[in-house]
């Protein structure tokens, strides 16, 4: 018997231990920066901008607008949780093809931005801002804002509290909170200090929301999305990609056709 009670209290203090642990190393778990050198220079086939902003804090920021030929408004991107500009820029051909400039940050600690990413309210006042620098080169009902898995949380948050025309969600959770408790169980979700609450900020998007999500998703499990469709307006869609994976979303020739279709309905 107190052989068992000291294992049950060595087993809870690896337990309490862990989660203290999760706490302070958890943004290393979530985002996945590569840095890139000041001076790197990006080659990409087509003609791009790089743009800087400097953050209320004097962090700053970088960021890619890629120009297409005939603009009829511009995408703002948020990318997934892993890389930089350096990879994510090779997916704007897509994009500019729709006769749309898209715009691509870079979140704080990656690629040539500075500072390191250290809580939620953090990354959405840096969103908030660029947008507003944005804004003063496009109207705002020409703009349409897209985030891609770790990306949908600050898009939906964006989106909930401006007016782009559309916006657009690839491979989006439910929350975070929900995430940790699908995939890990067994950690209190209370210790997770971002949220992301794609739940609760989707309800306040009043412009139409297309979510893409590939049935065979890995990472952010397809149910994610049938949880958020529940929450959906008349004008918002949920679009199922057969045997789709989290990655090479961009690749997927239904995702393109559809992208298309829903992007020619917007108005000029």
């Amino acid at each position: 018997m107190k052989t068992a009670l000291s294992i049950a209290k060595v087993v809870g203090f690896v337990y309490i231990l862990s989660c203290i642990l999760l706490y302070f190393i958890q943004e290393k778990m979530i985002f996945f920066p590569e840095k890139l050198a000041p001076n790197y220079t990006f080659r990409f086939q087509q003609p791009f901008e790089e743009l800087y902003f400097s953050t209320p804090g004097k962090t700053r920021l970088h960021g890619l607008l890629f120009k297409s030929d005939s603009s009829r408004g511009m995408i703002f991107y948020l990318h997934g949780n892993a890389g930089s500009l350096r990879s994510w820029g090779e997916i704007a051909k897509l994009y500019t093809d729709l006769h749309y400039d898209l715009f691509m940050l870079d979140y704080r600690g990656y690629g040539k931005s500075e500072g390191t990413i250290s809580n939620e309210q953090q990354i959405y006042d840096d969103v908030q801002f660029i947008y507003d620098s944005i804004k003063k080169r496009y109207n705002e009902k020409n703009i349409i804002v897209l985030g891609y898995s770790i990306g949908t949380g600050p898009a939906t948050k964006l989106a909930s509290t401006n007016h782009p025309q559309l916006l657009i969600l690839q491979s989006p959770y439910y929350s975070l909170t929900d995430m940790m408790k699908h995939n890990f169980a067994m950690i209190p979700a209370f210790i997770l200090k971002y949220k992301f609450n794609n739940n609760i900020n989707l309800q306040n998007c009043s412009m139409p929301v297309v979510i893409f999500h590939g049935n065979k998703d890995e990472v952010i499990y397809y149910g994610s999305s049938l949880k958020l469709k529940a929450l959906f307006k008349p004008a918002d869609t949920l679009i199922t990609l057969e045997n789709q994976g989290h990655n090479g979303m961009s690749d997927n020739p239904y995702y393109r056709k559809v992208l298309q279709q829903m992007i020619d309905k917007q108005p000029s």
